[in-house]
């Protein structure tokens, strides 16, 4: 069983077992338990005859979105954290959580905060400025206080994965551009829409230069919430529009054209805020797609505005936490809506919220006081412990590569299931067993038939030729 290790190259060799072995003409598979006894272990698979019915049918050739990856935010909290550990364990634990090789989670997307969150030691933006002052020409402006944890861990993982997506997120503009002149509360005021924009293309510049360009942007985390004790504030969807539409789609059409705008960033509860954004043409033009978070609604709100707006597709935040305890709660609840319920809704990249926090949930000021990182980090001892949500992503984030396509998969209400394509032709599915019992499961693809028994609350990643 993998639990709590440190991070010496050998401790992580541990690990090896749980890798996916070049593709082969067999189904192979890796498991986990409801109780995490098994944590992505490989699991038998056997043959089963053509006459066999299938429990879960997948058809290869019926694709939907391509995908970009799965991953988790680099906040500031985690960025501290993994930059406090000593150097060849820092380095260890970046090549396990972004690599691919013998051992490697193969995390291919990750969020960054523009400015601070909740995940912050302390609150700020990119251009401080003292109570009553302003800086309209943005002279101010510096992305220096990412420079000594958040930059070095992203280059650090760009350099282990090249092909890492990353986006972006603001929790709030500086407060001198705000109704309140302050980080927390407030709305932005419509004198400071042109210099917002400014703002934005200059964070997409200043991170490019650094080599971290930046593909995906959404305007507002959580935009119908506004948190009492950390960065935020509500944003209506007709002022979203606006300001996407007059002032930030233009700018970055114009300045940074690669980076490609995400509209809502909040609940499945509330899909009317991105139609109203996307049903406005001036703003629409500007928009490539939608970002979900998961903390109210159902995960079909997805394929609701994707049905009237095809555009694409993310799920970009969610978080575990000490009100959702034990494996068995969740582990399935991450499978279950986030791993197959996001993807079969249309989401093209999957990502948690801290990659790493501290055993006491932080560093944090304000906000969550129980979150739970997809790693903790022990700073006193350097110890790491890999929590059910790095399991959870393993089960699609190591087998599942980026340009992998969704293809048809079907299945009954109790064996919920997702089925990939990767660009190598190989296919790979994962199932859980919804029920409370074990499962006796049979896939068929085509006239291919493969086997295996699947333990109640339990998850198998099953890959093929």
């Amino acid at each position: 069983m993998i639990g709590r290790l440190s991070l010496p190259l050998a401790a992580l060799l541990l690990l090896s077992a749980a890798a996916p072995p070049p593709a082969g003409p067999r189904a192979r598979s890796w498991q986990t338990t409801a109780d995490g006894g098994q944590r992505l272990q490989p699991a038998p698979v056997r043959p089963a005859p053509p006459t066999a019915v299938p429990t879960v049918t997948v058809d290869a050739d019926r694709g939907y979105q391509t995908m970009v990856g799965f991953g988790a935010a680099i906040t500031d909290a985690s960025a501290i954290l993994i930059q406090q550990l000593p150097p060849p364990r820092r380095t260890a634990l970046i090549r396990e959580l972004f690599g691919r090789g013998v051992g490697g989670l193969g995390l291919g997307f990750t969020r960054l905060t523009i400015g601070a969150s909740d995940f912050s030691p302390e609150h700020y933006s990119f251009d401080d400025m003292p109570a009553g002052q302003r800086d309209p020409q943005l002279a101010r402006f510096s992305i220096a206080p990412n420079r000594a944890a958040v930059l070095p861990t992203v280059k650090a993982a760009l350099r282990v994965n090249p092909q890492l997506l990353v986006m972006a997120s603001p929790w709030s503009p500086p407060g001198w551009m705000k109704t309140g002149d302050s980080l927390i509360g407030g709305t932005l005021r419509p004198d400071s829409y042109e210099v917002y924009a400014r703002y934005f293309v200059r964070y997409l510049q200043a991170y490019a230069a650094q080599g971290v360009p930046i593909r995906y942007l959404t305007i507002q985390n959580e935009p119908d919430f506004s948190p009492p004790t950390y960065p935020g504030m509500k944003w209506p969807a007709v002022d979203r529009a606006r300001f996407v539409g007059s002032y930030l789609g233009p700018a970055l059409e114009r300045a940074v054209p690669a980076t490609r705008l995400l509209e809502w960033d909040h609940n499945w509860d509330q899909p009317e805020q991105p139609e109203t954004v996307l049903g406005d043409g001036k703003a629409a033009r500007y928009v490539d797609g939608v970002a979900w978070h998961c903390y109210a609604g159902d995960v079909s709100a997805q394929s609701r505005v994707h049905a009237r707006f095809p555009k694409d597709v993310f799920f970009t935040e969610c978080s575990g936490g000490g009100w959702r305890p034990g494996w068995q709660a969740g582990f399935g609840d991450a499978i279950r809506s986030l791993m197959i319920g996001s993807t079969r809704n249309w989401a093209r990249g999957v990502l948690l919220w801290n990659l790493a926090l501290d055993p006491q949930g932080g560093p944090h000021k304000g906000g969550c006081g129980n979150c739970r990182g997809v790693v903790t980090i022990d700073p006193a001892t350097g110890q790491v412990t890999r929590e059910l949500e790095y399991y959870a992503l393993g089960h699609l984030s190591r087998f599942v590569l980026p340009g992998a396509v969704r293809v048809e998969s079907m299945s009954s209400p109790s064996l919920p299931a997702v089925a990939f394509r990767n660009p190598d032709g190989g296919k790979v599915l994962l199932v859980y067993n919804n029920a409370s019992s074990p499962a006796a499961v049979t896939v068929g693809e085509g006239a291919r038939r493969f086997a295996f028994d699947l333990p109640a609350a339990s998850a198998r990643t099953v890959t093929w030729r």
